[in-house]
């Protein structure tokens, strides 16, 4: 796999698969971070002399243009950012979006419209990825949170194109979860929370190998500790998995790992409730009520386990922290992360969206700007879009 600084771009037209899957309100970006990680290399492709042509998803149009789902308020969003016109197509593909390719000089942008206005996209179709493939002399992906998927502009073009290679966030990703996965250093602690036990599963398992400890907080622990035989009252549970926290439970202990569980909760009987119906440990949680959040003892707990760590990879908030009255665990354990002078890597929406309500952004490491990607890279997958790239495995 060949990286942005081991190619040439001088009088090239490049095309970079960015990932400005971004909220949008009212024609205007919410939430431009996902942007903001894309401009190093944008300000390096233009300073290099490139011709640079941006394409990406926005929503699930599927297959159909929707104006609501149009790139062109980020096409707004990215002109105030570098300061410069961004010229916005009508189309990805197509004898307009090939004469506006053909006319682009060195040093200007193009931002392609929408992806999946086309169903070639998400089907990975040929012919879609060899009329992206013909805009470009060479293909940038840098657009992590799209590398899980195999679609036309992540997999596909790559066959149609003679010169590809990973962008500065692409590469950063790599780096940071690399190190997790290959090279940590420890104690090594995977911190997980979020409600279902189902999207995590394939983490838990893979990184069992090479971690120390394991604390599971949310609504996953609910599934763990009834498979411990404790009730957990009305709250959510995936009871077909108890057999793989069981299983988990199992060898975890087997291979010397600690797995650490929350002690006592905030207990509630409506996530959206206003009021809390007080904390118990995690021995008698009555049967009409919901378990909502982490208690404190918990969280002395939690920042014990902690405090020595070296590594800490973060995915998933400890309770309903949307709703205040249930946020002190996830705002507790972010604190405590944040507190770390450590390696602190950080993935998930979720998790993202915690970190800013708490301002301790700037306090972590790294943050992936991954999803599914993130999960899928630290179960050790071979994603489609590194593999496009030349990386054949993730260590």
């Amino acid at each position: 796999m060949r990286y942005i600084n081991e190619m040439q771009f001088k009088d090239k037209k490049v095309l970079v698969r960015v990932d400005f899957n971004v909220p949008i309100q009212d024609g205007k970006v919410e939430d431009d971070n996902r942007i903001k990680e894309t401009l190093p290399t944008i300000h390096y492709l233009l300073d290099q002399g490139a011709s640079v042509i941006l394409c990406s998803h926005l929503g699930k149009p599927k297959g159909e243009y929707k104006k609501e789902l149009s790139l062109s308020p980020v096409a707004k969003k990215l002109e105030h950012l570098l300061d410069q016109d961004v010229e916005m197509a009508p189309d990805c593909i197509g004898s307009q979006v090939e004469a506006l390719v053909n006319d682009l000089v060195p040093g200007k942008i193009l931002l392609l419209e929408n992806l999946r206005f086309h169903p070639g996209e998400t089907k990975n179709d040929p012919e879609f990825s060899k009329q992206l493939a013909k805009l470009a002399d060479i293909y940038v992906n840098d657009a992590f949170g799209i590398v899980h998927r195999a679609d036309a502009s992540v997999e596909g073009i790559t066959n149609y194109i003679q010169s590809t290679c990973a962008g500065f966030l692409l590469s950063k990703e790599i780096q940071y979860l690399g190190k997790a996965l290959a090279h940590p250093d420890h104690p090594y602690i995977l911190l997980t929370g979020g409600a279902k036990v189902s999207t995590k599963l394939g983490v838990l398992l893979n990184l069992l190998d090479k971690v120390d400890r394991i604390i599971v907080g949310g609504a996953m622990a609910n599934t763990f500790r009834k498979a411990q035989g404790y009730s957990v009252g009305q709250s959510f549970v995936e009871d077909d998995l108890i057999p793989n926290a069981s299983e988990i439970i199992e060898k975890a202990h087997s291979k010397g790992v600690s797995l650490y569980l929350p002690v006592d909760y905030l207990l509630g009987t409506d996530i959206k409730s206003t009021n809390t119906s007080g904390v118990c440990p995690f021995l008698n949680v009555p049967d009409n009520e919901m378990i909502l959040d982490t208690g404190p003892a918990t969280h002395t707990l939690f920042s014990e386990v902690l405090k020595d760590a070296q590594t800490v990879v973060w995915n998933g908030p400890m309770g309903a922290f949307e709703n205040p009255t249930f946020s002190q665990g996830s705002f507790g354990i972010a604190q405590t992360v944040s507190s770390l002078q450590v390696l602190t890597i950080v993935g998930g929406g979720d998790t993202d969206s915690l970190l800013k309500k708490c301002g301790l952004e700037e306090k972590m490491s790294f943050i992936s700007t991954g999803g599914g990607s993130f999960l899928e890279f630290l179960e050790g997958k071979d994603l489609p879009g590194l593999k496009a790239l030349g990386m054949s495995s993730i260590i």
